[in-house]
């Protein structure tokens, strides 16, 4: 699932290529992502409206558009959002987008916004479970979905003080915690093993149990690894693509994450997976002991 840098480098994109263009028509195939409103009333109500500005909250792409109207994009799994020429009826990508990337994408693309300046914004999703969410913006803003998100990972308020009082009070293992988008929001799987790898915390402490001192080592990992991840475009170890179809730089400085029998960069000992629930965990035994 894309996390807080491949969904910023997205936001980037968007806000470069789109803002300010209209929406001219929209096609799909795949009614059920439609989470708000009926899929029967978006094409009406979205038709001409202008896109004002794109922005982030959490894992979220926010699309704000013209009369005050939010389209809400969250990419789940494997969706990622491309620019570039489609043939509708054949849902044929031209060459605007990457030769390498045509034939993963056919067939996958869902929901295609054809602008006035003769793009169109595609979503493409292999396994359907991206969600879309559109209507007034105070009514979308106040859904869950983004009212009970934590503070942003990367947003400047959250400062170490407020960082130390959502961690501390939390029973549960740090990973789960880290990952945790009501807690703080943006950070998954990838992340959280490189983020605990650089403080030296093993993700199974409890994080009640984390000293001021190592709270301390992972707020300040957390800021240093998504900055730098989010220079690098993100990670495409897995489906990620810009919307260019181009991959993210991340994936290969990874730390930890799916590192497993390979030597720790600092004491090259071999880096472990565990299980945690339905995920894993990547962690060096020695450095991160328990």
């Amino acid at each position: 699932m894309p996390e807080l840098p491949e969904v910023q480098t997205v936001v980037d994109d968007l806000n470069k290529k789109i803002t300010g263009k209209k929406i001219t028509g929209v096609w799909f195939d795949w009614p059920k992502m439609f989470k708000q409103p009926k899929s029967r009333n978006f094409a009406a109500i979205i038709k001409g409206l202008e896109i004002k500005a794109v922005k982030r909250r959490g894992k979220n792409i926010l699309i704000y558009l013209a009369k005050n109207y939010l389209l809400l994009i969250h990419q789940k799994m494997t969706g990622h959002l491309l620019i570039g020429k489609w043939n509708i009826r054949n849902k044929k990508i031209k060459p605007l987008t990457p030769a390498s990337l045509k034939e993963k994408v056919n067939g996958y693309i869902h929901l295609i916004f054809k602008l006035n300046n003769g793009l169109m914004l595609g979503l493409s999703d292999l396994r359907k479970f991206a969600k879309v969410l559109f209507g007034p913006a105070e009514k979308i803003e106040t859904l869950p979905d983004m009212a009970n998100l934590g503070p942003d990972s990367l947003d400047g308020s959250l400062n170490v003080k407020k960082f130390k009082g959502l961690i501390s009070r939390e029973k549960r293992k740090i990973k789960q915690v880290l990952m945790d988008q009501e807690v703080i929001a943006g950070i998954g799987n990838i992340y959280s093993d490189d983020i605990l790898w650089l403080a030296k915390i093993h993700p199974f402490r409890p994080a009640a149990s984390l000293s001021k001192d190592e709270l301390v080592r992972i707020y300040k990992a957390m800021r240093l690894i998504l900055k730098k991840a989010v220079k690098l475009r993100g990670t495409s170890i897995s489906d990620f693509r810009d919307t260019s179809g181009k991959a993210g730089g991340y994936g290969s400085i990874r730390l930890v994450y799916q590192l497993e029998g390979k030597p720790c960069k600092r004491c090259q000992i071999l880096i472990k997976r565990v299980k945690m629930g339905g995920r894993s965990a990547h962690f060096c035994p020695k450095c991160q002991k328990l």
